[in-house]
């Protein structure tokens, strides 16, 4: 599709892959810190922190808020960088379909 090609879709594709691929690889990161600290951090992960609680229960419910934080962070990104530069494209796109 001639689409693809221009300049205003190659930006589009740019800004999105400028927050996304960051933000992939901090949450892996993060992600396999989480699973290597469970599988050979047994001492470390079973401190108790309040009653029952220890730190492989908080650090397993921060991978639950930091999922919620990164979909916030997305939807607001998408808000503010990406949706005019796709309405944009979608406008122009239609005018040209129209004529």
């Amino acid at each position: 599709m001639a689409e693809q090609d221009s300049q205003e879709f190659r930006e589009l594709r740019k800004t999105h892959r400028s927050f996304v691929f960051p933000m992939a690889v901090v949450f892996l990161l993060w992600y396999f810190a989480y699973v290597l600290l469970a599988d050979y951090a047994h001492e470390f992960m079973s401190i108790k922190v309040w009653g029952n609680v220890n730190v492989g229960i908080l650090l397993g419910l921060l991978q639950f808020v930091s999922t919620f934080g990164i979909t916030a962070a997305y939807v607001s990104y998408s808000n503010r960088k990406l949706d005019p530069k796709a309405t944009a494209i979608r406008q122009r796109l239609e005018e040209q379909e129209g004529e």
